[in-house]
């Protein structure tokens, strides 16, 4: 609290916001120290007095409203629900809208590759030097053995593997990127489908013996699989920045001390 009583007064017009309220508000905004937090906390108590300030200045009743669960609002968060429902108007993404954005960003509409992996694992660690020799000549020794016999990969991930995954004969299913270690995941995705690693894998969790199975290559989503979430994505950045906009210009009436707010944002680019 000390801290706190070291800052500018926060005021919105003649309302003074203070640090008690500012202190309380903080535990609803998580953030990396106390200042961030402080910022954030006194920000979203601005922006609330400015908007309860104009629903009592256009002489705004508060309605019935509840929640996603039901729950009655307060009387104050009710008045705000109604102005901006009155005040800040969102139009509906169109098809057209949302088949542009889809042909703007191919990237953020494909399918992520996936390649079915079969491993066994050999616990140890690079610091215990004779246990790490001892897991790298077991591991060359089991890849000559599936080399001989490609269907022994599952018994000897049973017989062998430190992994949870030996009850299924090695088998770890469809691994995506970043869903692994690296060091793992670089040469899973480099085998070609039903090949073996001809080098054991190091990892942090140890020494593992490799191979690729089924591979399913990166595709684009078809615009029908995509529509509806890239019109609530559109829907929902024209309400951010009609929301940031509308504050500025409460803002711009009324005096605001001791805290900036966020610039409203420009057009959404396509």
């Amino acid at each position: 609290m000390a801290e706190l009583m070291e800052r500018e007064k926060v005021r919105v017009g003649a309302v003074e916001i203070g640090e008690e309220r500012i202190a309380a508000e903080m535990q609803n905004h998580p953030a990396r120290d106390a200042d961030e937090a402080w910022e954030a906390a006194a920000r979203a108590l601005v922006v609330r007095e400015l908007l309860l300030g104009e629903a009592r200045r256009l002489g705004i009743a508060p309605n019935d409203t509840r929640d996603d669960q039901g729950r009655k609002l307060t009387e104050e968060d009710a008045l705000i629900e109604v102005l901006m429902e009155r005040e800040v108007t969102v139009p509906v993404a169109t098809e057209a809208e949302a088949r542009r954005f889809y042909d703007t960003h191919p990237d953020r509409f494909t399918s992520e590759p996936l390649v079915e992996a079969e491993h066994i694992l050999l616990s140890a660690t690079p610091e215990d030097t004779i246990a790490w020799n001892m897991a790298l000549s077991d591991a060359r020794g089991l890849i000559r053995q599936i080399r001989a016999a490609p269907a022994s990969f599952a018994e000897l991930a049973r017989s062998h593997s430190a992994c949870p995954s030996r009850e299924q004969g090695g088998n770890l299913g469809q691994i995506g990127p970043g869903q692994t270690v690296p060091e793992f995941e670089q040469v899973l995705f480099a085998l070609g489908a039903g090949e073996l690693c001809a080098e054991p894998v190091r990892t942090h969790y140890g020494v593992h013996v490799v191979r690729a199975g089924r591979k399913v290559e990166a595709r684009q989503l078809p615009f029908e699989a995509v529509d509806a979430s890239i019109r609530a994505y559109l829907e929902e950045a024209s309400l951010r920045r009609a929301t940031a906009q509308y504050l500025a210009i409460l803002a711009s009436r009324v005096e605001v001390e001791g805290i900036m707010l966020p610039a409203s944002e420009g057009p959404l680019v396509q």
